[in-house]
């Protein structure tokens, strides 16, 4: 009601007479989103939400518009074709590094007793952004002419296998591991486990994986069914539960577009929207049917563990990694899970 009491015509009343007055229009701003699925997808309705939100909310009306290349959507954002960007951690971490650390391998996966803690994982997540939605914290979310308005999970991203004898480090030796061009650490993590690594991106790595041409990717299952991996899956094929990292989509906006103040209404309310997105990706998990989960054995969880967190490090060294962010996340993981050996070593400690 109170967008319509706030943006509907008022009467003036004139003597006798009442004049009807329009409010004047809002502010229209332009926002590239990337959805594989284009406009039917689950990504371009959080954004058509998103846009009906920030309607009362942010005082600015949001043309949203699908890309199912994204690439060509962070590109078309870049040039000021856009003046927002929704689109994976992977791809916003070029306009804000910190907020993307969340996407880094393994940053937010807590091992317990040699098994992957699912529950405790996604609270490292919920966490992470509660935290960098806070009021005090929106200097680390504008990164020169960008900032971060809002983060939003997008599942844990396993490893799908396309043969279930690939289901061990060893047995992903030699084996060919898509992996996306934009995540270093990927690609280094696949060749310290011997496997080789396959360049993929969203646009092919549904065809990659479904058509055999690589033995294994990274996906969360929200893309299970869209992308229709259960034909990579086939009958021996298996999902390995134990995520490489809990992706992200961030968006990303020219704060000089918008209304001031609007970047924190709009982190503030994704924040406080986590649990409907965890909702969402709760029911894509049983979309893989049961006997496709495997897990890795207690000693190749831990030895999976060790690999990503040196990933981690080695590729924060070389500037791939937001070294600050990490530090956060690990604050946290150790805030869940203090036993963890990792809380007392130096490692992410810059």
């Amino acid at each position: 009601m109170a967008f319509f009491k706030k943006y509907c015509a008022v009467a003036v009343l004139i003597g006798s007479s009442a004049v009807a007055v329009a409010a004047p229009p809002l502010p229209q701003v332009k926002m590239c989103v990337f959805d594989p699925q284009g406009a039917s997808g689950d990504a371009f309705r959080a954004a058509r939400d998103f846009r009906y939100e920030m309607l009362e909310e942010g005082g600015v009306d949001i043309d949203a518009k699908s890309y199912v290349d994204e690439r060509v959507a962070a590109e078309d954002f870049r040039t000021g074709q856009c003046d927002a960007l929704m689109a994976s951690g992977l791809r916003t971490k070029a306009f804000n590094a910190m907020a993307a650390s969340l996407d880094s391998v393994g940053a937010s996966t807590i091992i317990r007793n040699g098994k992957v803690d699912l529950a405790a994982s996604y609270d490292v997540v919920r966490k992470f952004i509660q935290l960098v939605s806070l009021p005090k914290a929106a200097d680390m979310m504008v990164d020169g002419a960008y900032e971060i308005a809002g983060i939003l999970p997008i599942g844990a991203a396993y490893v799908f296998v396309s043969n279930k004898e690939f289901a061990s480090i060893e047995g992903q030796t030699a084996k060919r591991f898509g992996t996306f061009d934009l995540d270093k650490a990927e690609a280094h993590m696949v060749e310290r486990i011997g496997a080789r690594p396959v360049s993929v991106d969203f646009s092919n790595v549904a065809a990659m994986f479904n058509n055999h041409n690589v033995d294994m990717v990274v996906l969360p299952t929200i893309v299970y069914m869209p992308f229709e991996l259960y034909r990579g899956l086939g009958t021996k094929g298996a999902v390995i539960r134990m995520p490489m990292t809990i992706a992200t989509y961030q968006t990303v906006i020219r704060p000089a577009k918008f209304p001031k103040g609007f970047g924190q209404k709009a982190r503030t309310y994704m924040a406080r929207n986590f649990e409907l997105y965890m909702a969402s990706l709760k029911l894509a998990d049983k979309d893989v049917p049961e006997n496709m989960w495997v897990d890795f054995s207690t000693r190749d969880t831990e030895r999976y563990a060790v690999l990503l967190r040196q990933g981690r490090v080695l590729m924060a060294e070389k500037g791939f990694y937001d070294k600050k962010g990490l530090k956060l996340i690990k604050k946290i993981r150790c805030s869940i899970n203090p036993a963890a050996s990792e809380c007392s070593e130096q490692t992410e400690e810059w």
